[in-house]
């Protein structure tokens, strides 16, 4: 049975993996980490990571960017593999991700969940076909109003493996943001070697992602649309079990082996 840590163990992922380990007879997690102590998880929950004494396997994290330094410091002190699902990390956070797991396993990965995993397959797969045809490439994306990032970490994940394979664009720009009140900034116009990624954050909405392949000729649309947070925490679980037994830094292609 794999032990594991959730660090941010009261949010909202949090306690969705909270009820899905529960009925896992292959994971058991044996102690929490949150700023906010204030239900009763079945398991101990600390304010502080430094005082957490558990015994555990892996690391799940669904927390914030400002706690990813001090979750990768006591996973490397206390050698415990860490899938590592935080988004919004500054370039240094990213630099010291990797760094970290050169002594201790870390899966990173914008979104757990096996629809967008395989998702990114296919994207991938129609670049190659839509690009040289002289397709227009954009990627809307929406979450709940609460979200901090935009694009989402997922959207950007997206934007890169399509850069990966096409060649006529450079790079990813931010396009429009709809804010929750409705109000709309960002930008509309972009050069021909730029990939807009575009963000909508309204109501509780899990998270939706359309690629648009568009042409003179017609428009083609994929979407992912997450119909709850059970899907992502299947993932992380599933992603939790394999951390634990392997070493290095790890995605979810290895994992789902695509």
């Amino acid at each position: 049975m794999v032990r594991i840590i959730m660090h941010g163990c009261n949010g909202k992922m949090g306690q969705v993996i909270t009820g899905l380990v529960a009925d896992d007879p292959n994971a058991q997690i044996v102690a929490g980490i949150d700023i906010a102590d204030n239900r009763d998880n079945g398991y101990p929950v600390f304010t502080d990571i430094k005082k957490c004494d558990v015994a555990a396997d892996v690391i799940v994290d669904f927390a914030a960017a400002a706690a990813v330094d001090a979750l990768l410091d006591y996973s490397v002190e206390k050698q415990i593999p860490v899938v590592l699902c935080t988004t919004g990390l500054s370039d240094e956070q990213l630099a010291r991700v990797k760094e970290s797991s050169k002594k201790v396993a870390i899966l990173k990965s914008a979104n757990m969940s096996l629809g967008i995993n395989t998702l990114m397959k296919l994207l991938k797969d129609a670049a190659n076909v839509f690009a040289p045809a002289g397709y227009d490439i954009e990627i809307v994306e929406k979450h709940h109003r609460l979200k901090l990032d935009a694009p989402s970490g997922t959207a950007i994940t997206l934007a890169e493996g399509i850069l990966e394979n096409i060649d006529r664009k450079d790079k990813w720009v931010k396009g429009t943001l709809v804010a929750p009140d409705g109000s709309v900034s960002g930008n509309t116009v972009y050069a021909p070697d730029e990939l807009p990624v575009s963000s909508v954050r309204e109501g509780e909405v899990p998270g939706i992602h359309t690629i648009r392949y568009d042409s003179e000729a017609d428009s083609i649309s994929i979407t992912h649309d997450a119909k709850n947070r059970k899907g992502f925490a299947l993932g992380a679980v599933l992603a939790a079990e394999y951390t634990a037994q392997h070493e290095g830094f790890l995605g979810m292609n290895d994992l789902f082996q695509f």
